[in-house]
């Protein structure tokens, strides 16, 4: 069977809508890392650092795809440590993962105590000069994003021969490769908007850091899950369920469009009132 033929059976356009899904909620962590990283950029150079940033996304998900062999290496142990208190068996991946959740973490917290001391004006003249600093940022975050997007699509798509009910190697690569290409695409549409919206607000920047740090926690958690981290006889670290994080985050976002929506209602309505006082006052001056 083609591998064309595979592509265009009902279950391969299943396969491709879910994951391309899939891959947009992952990636809603990687906009708000880059509305706040390019919003310290001078205005004319923010669209540049989130182009060149989802660009980056793209082409490191895609090296990762070529690479599958090499990815699922990673989950080799590297390093076993047996002691009577600690048992770990630490992987490639799982470095690479905690690594990425201990660099989110640091960077969050690190925004939120410069918004809350108000050092982010006094910076923004020097960082408007380091967009190079804020793609490197950006760059490193990435490979992260990409590992955990990667190994997600992996265990999505079936890769077994089409006789057992796969895809095959060549046909579910495809797919992938599909299905980051249009998330990445459909990201960049609404990057420019999503990060207006979240530099406007400062309420809304300092929750998509709160989002940042419970991700940067999902991550290490996930890392030490990865590296077998147990301590004492029968007490391993697991992971934080995914679904329960994007849920708290979904929630938490409406609840802060609900306040948005009241204060701008109210800022209407005040408005009305001033309007309709100044009237009466034009006229009171006027019959005077």
């Amino acid at each position: 069977m083609d591998v064309m033929d595979i592509l265009f059976t009902p279950n391969a356009l299943i396969a491709l809508l879910t994951l391309t899904f899939l891959e947009i909620i992952l990636g809603i962590d990687n906009i708000v890392f880059l509305s706040i990283v390019s919003g310290k950029l001078r205005a004319e150079d923010q669209p540049k650092a989130r182009r060149v940033g989802l660009l980056l996304a793209m082409a490191f998900r895609i090296i990762l795809l070529f690479g599958i062999t090499w990815v699922l290496s990673l989950q080799d142990t590297l390093l076993a440590i047996n002691w009577n208190f600690f048992e770990a068996h630490i992987t490639g991946q799982s470095i690479i993962i905690f690594g990425g959740g201990l660099f989110l973490l640091y960077k969050s917290v690190s925004e939120i105590h410069h918004k809350m001391e108000g050092e982010e004006e006094s910076e923004k003249g020097k960082a408007s000069n380091s967009i190079a600093a804020a793609i490197i940022q950006i760059a490193l975050l990435n490979i992260v994003f990409s590992f955990d997007s990667i190994l997600t699509a992996i265990g999505m798509v079936n890769m077994k021969e089409p006789a057992s009910g796969g895809f095959g190697h060549q046909g579910a690569l495809i797919i992938m490769i599909l299905a980051v290409i249009i998330s990445i695409v459909i990201m960049m549409v609404f990057a420019g908007p999503v990060s207006k919206f979240v530099n406007e607000h400062p309420t809304i920047q300092i929750l998509g850091l709160s989002f940042l740090i419970l991700i940067g926690v999902m991550l290490i958690a996930e890392g030490a899950h990865l590296a077998h981290f147990k301590f004492g006889d029968d007490t391993q670290v697991g992971t934080i369920p995914k679904g329960y994080l994007y849920f708290s985050i979904f929630f938490s976002l409406f609840v802060e469009f609900l306040n948005l929506r009241m204060k701008k209602s109210k800022h209407v309505v005040r408005l009305h009132n001033n309007k309709i006082i100044d009237s009466k006052l034009k006229d009171k001056d006027i019959t005077n």
